[in-house]
């Protein structure tokens, strides 16, 4: 349950933040944005602020005439008097602004009303799908070209801006989750030499079809001390070099280690091989020293800035390797997951500890405005090159085609999901779990 709480809250807060960039940047810009929602439609409520100057006439009455006449008779004197009165009316205008509420879907009598008139601004909604959100921006399809308030009849550097917000927004909240880990504590990976208290040694990579993935280590693990009767597995660990000390005198036999993964302890076991390739060792296993350290807040946001560049270097480092060696018809070398291997994922990272989880959402924000930033169709970045070639060939491209390379990019990548889903659902094994539940 905690699981799925987290990835929900995870995945919403990475797609809410990347459409609230371009939900600013619109609105900055002077592009009316027609309704920002939270989740996705289906509607539960939302309500719109409605402005507007409301004209109300008031009247001012002033006596520019007395006149009084006198006359008596043998019983009585009367007076007469008359006045005229000048009666002056003007128009005051005030301001009006006023909160509309609407529930339910959109088009109902509700939202249609506007008895006053009033300018409508950007509708403000919650929806039943809780994950992330959206921005409905006017003109991003190309209607309203002749309005001043559209997308569509904007400069194309401000396009590009509104269409790359999105992904800065993405580097700002990785930065920002990168700086409060360190802020709060967050595991760091030591040098040679350095002691600090407290240190733990953890498995930073698995080899696949190696020992250790077949005992069932996994990335993040501490290794505590190994059980046998070997004179070294009488104590807990205090270095790496300890640790492959004893898998190098093991190859060829089983081993067992204590393991402490998050708040759980277990004991695997395992044959180191005798013989491996140079880059993987016995087990298949790469291990590191880390130690929980903290940051004062100004060197939390200053490593946390670095530490960002340097994960988007790595990450699209890694996005051309895979591209080269799918152009050079190599085998992949990275392994790609959606959004079920994310899920898998956070159940590990979730019983490491907040500051690991915040650092997970930290690169699935990253990864999210890279691949966002690409320029394929149906993503930003497609969206960019649109405007580029727009402005390079000073007229803009067919409406109708730039529509159908969007759909069909928008399929295929429909298509790849479900294929990396599908592939997920074997990988981890979750297809013959369903089987055997029924």
């Amino acid at each position: 349950m905690l699981t799925a709480l987290v990835f929900i809250v995870a995945l919403g807060i990475l797609i809410f933040v990347h459409e609230l960039g371009h939900f600013l940047v619109a609105r900055r810009n002077g592009i009316k944005v027609e309704e920002f929602g939270f989740g996705f439609p289906p509607r539960v409520f939302g309500f719109q602020i409605l402005k507007g100057n409301k004209i109300k006439k008031i009247s001012t009455k002033e006596n520019i005439e007395l006149k009084v006449t006198k006359y008596e008779t043998k019983d009585s004197k009367i007076i007469k008097e008359v006045i005229t009165d000048k009666i002056q009316e003007t128009d005051r205008i005030t301001p009006v602004k006023k909160i509309r509420f609407i529930w339910g879907k959109r088009n109902t009598k509700e939202e249609t009303e506007n008895k006053d008139n009033l300018s409508e601004d950007t509708i403000y909604s919650i929806n039943w799908i809780p994950l992330g959100g959206f921005v409905k921006i006017k003109g991003e399809d190309g209607e309203c070209k002749e309005e001043e308030d559209s997308f569509s009849t904007k400069s194309a550097w401000i396009r590009i801006k509104v269409l790359g917000a999105g992904v800065m927004m993405n580097f700002v909240l990785a930065w920002g989750a990168i700086s409060l880990a360190l802020l709060l504590g967050a595991p760091q990976a030591l040098e040679e030499n350095q002691k600090v208290e407290n240190s733990k040694i953890q498995i930073a990579q698995v080899v696949s079809g190696t020992p250790a993935e077949k005992m069932g280590i996994k990335i993040g693990d501490e290794i505590v001390k190994c059980l046998g009767e070997n004179p070294k597995c009488q104590k807990n660990f205090s270095s790496i070099s300890e640790i492959q000390s004893v898998i190098n005198e093991e190859k060829g036999k089983e081993v067992f280690f204590e393991i402490k993964r998050g708040k759980e302890s277990l004991v695997l076991k395992g044959e180191p091989r005798s013989e491996y390739p140079e880059d993987q060792g016995p087990l298949g296993i790469s291990l590191t020293e880390t130690a929980i350290v903290s940051y004062p807040w100004y060197e939390a946001i200053y490593k946390g800035f670095i530490t960002t560049l340097n994960l988007i270097y790595l990450i699209l480092a890694t996005f051309f390797g895979i591209i080269r060696d799918l152009i050079f018809g190599q085998k992949v070398s990275v392994d790609i997951s959606g959004p079920v291997g994310i899920a898998y994922l956070t159940k590990q990272v979730t019983g490491l500890g907040f500051s690991y989880v915040l650092q997970f959402i930290a690169l699935l924000s990253i990864n999210l405005g890279i691949i966002n930033g690409l320029p394929f169709p149906a993503l930003d970045g497609g969206r960019i090159l649109f405007v580029l070639i727009e402005k390079i060939k000073g007229s803009p491209v067919s409406q109708k085609v730039e529509q159908f390379v969007h759909t069909f990019g928008f399929i295929a990548l429909i298509t790849l999901m479900v294929l990396v889903t599908f592939r997920d659902l074997i990988k981890f094994e979750i297809l013959d779990k369903l089987k055997n539940l029924f």
